[in-house]
């Protein structure tokens, strides 16, 4: 059988010109925004001991990741398929402050399946935490940077959806399921199955109201008036009430701060239960089919790593942002082949050419003597009266 070596894994893709210029491009653009709001960049390593780097995750992430043996130690190694838990680890080791702290990233992570039908398994991701602020002006500020950030990449009429996994804990603490049950129970309401959502509360003991709350839950979403809804009041729980009224808070300081998204509420939206301990945000628009960016708070996750700290962020993938028009307007300067070009001449010339290269206009060299001139050159250095001018492509023989 006839190997074909340029064939690359499935839902694994690399990135051509200029395409990847542009993506280079708005990395840096959003890593330079990042850095303008306080965040310190810091690059984690490409892989890690398995168990560092699923310390807090769910399951969920665990699936994603791909796992493999260290020839070195024979410990269980793994390609990161997240960054979070990485940046939470230099924060709570590595920088080791007692101080909130802001850090940022971007770099290439490996899933083991694509999220999606289109979605890439090697997506760019890049990032922004806070870390040691159990404030909701903490989350109001990452929700805020997460909006400025998708403006600077041209996208526009955003949506923000904000939930919190604190409003499902209270209510399903309050029926104090077992953990099959709450199992099935989680996975019913995040799959929004009524039908299947009611008949695993109808053989339950409990509060009727809350499990009228919970089988209600998947469809409490919409605007501001969610929060009147009568199964929510009926049920009367501290930890729901306290939950309910810090999303509220939230809310008014994200609308003060970003007049211009729509903000809608999803009270059952429970991604990255298991991980998320409080609000969790997604930003989209309603002419993109899958979310821009999403993030949410993930308290205590530094235990593990010898400081417990609040944390909060969000996380975009560059690669499933909307893709914007490549318009590479870099000039491109030719340099034929001369074999006069010597002495005086060549010195003038590579000035010349340092000059127009730090002013980020493109010079190319001829590498042979009949070579023509590079595809995209308009123009080229001719030397005349004892000077390198710019002029005009003529025909070369």
């Amino acid at each position: 059988m006839k190997k074909h070596y340029w064939r690359l894994p499935e839902g694994v893709d690399e990135v051509l010109p200029p395409d990847a210029l542009y993506l280079e491009q708005r990395r840096r653009k959003l890593i330079d925004l990042f850095v303008s709001w306080g965040y310190a960049f810091v690059i984690p390593p490409l892989v890690e001991y398995l168990d560092a780097l699923m310390v807090g995750a769910g399951q969920d992430l665990d699936l994603q990741t791909i796992k493999f043996v260290d020839q070195s130690t024979g410990r269980m190694l793994g390609m990161r398929a997240d960054m979070t838990s990485q940046v939470a680890r230099i924060d709570a080791h590595s920088l080791n402050t007692r101080e909130p702290q802001r850090l940022c990233y971007a770099g290439t992570v490996l899933r083991a399946n694509p999220r999606g039908v289109s979605a890439s398994r090697n997506p760019i991701m890049l990032g922004a935490e806070i870390f040691g602020s159990p404030q909701a002006a903490a989350d109001a500020e990452i929700i805020s940077l997460m909006v400025h950030a998708l403006n600077s990449m041209g996208v526009q009429d955003l949506v923000v959806e904000l939930g919190d996994i604190a409003i499902y804990r209270a209510l399903v603490d309050a029926l104090e399921l077992d953990a099959d049950t709450e199992a099935e129970l989680f996975t019913a309401i995040q799959m929004k199955s009524t039908a299947d959502i009611g008949q695993l509360l109808a053989g339950l003991k409990g509060k009727a109201a809350v499990k009228e709350c919970l089988l209600a839950l998947p469809d409490m979403m919409g605007g501001e008036d969610v929060f009147s809804l009568p199964a929510l009041t009926a049920a009367a729980l501290p930890g729901l009430d306290a939950a309910l009224n810090d999303l509220q808070e939230l809310a008014g300081l994200v609308k003060n701060s970003n007049t211009d998204i729509s903000l809608r509420f999803d009270l059952g939206e429970l991604t990255g239960y298991g991980y998320h301990t409080g609000v969790v945000f997604t930003a989209y628009t309603a002419t993109h089919g899958q979310p821009l960016a999403r993030g949410g708070r993930y308290d205590g996750i530094g235990k593990a790593f010898g400081e417990t700290r609040s944390a909060t962020g969000f996380d975009i993938d560059l690669k499933a942002l909307p893709k914007g028009r490549v318009e590479d307007t870099t000039e491109r300067i030719w340099v034929a082949w001369n074999t006069a070009n010597k002495g005086k001449r060549l010195a003038a010339l590579l000035s010349k050419v340092q000059t127009l290269r730090a002013g980020k206009r493109i010079v190319v060299f001829a590498l042979e003597e009949n070579e023509a001139a590079l595809e995209g050159c308009l123009t080229e250095l001719v030397f005349e009266e004892g000077h390198w001018n710019i002029k005009p492509i003529e025909k070369h023989s």
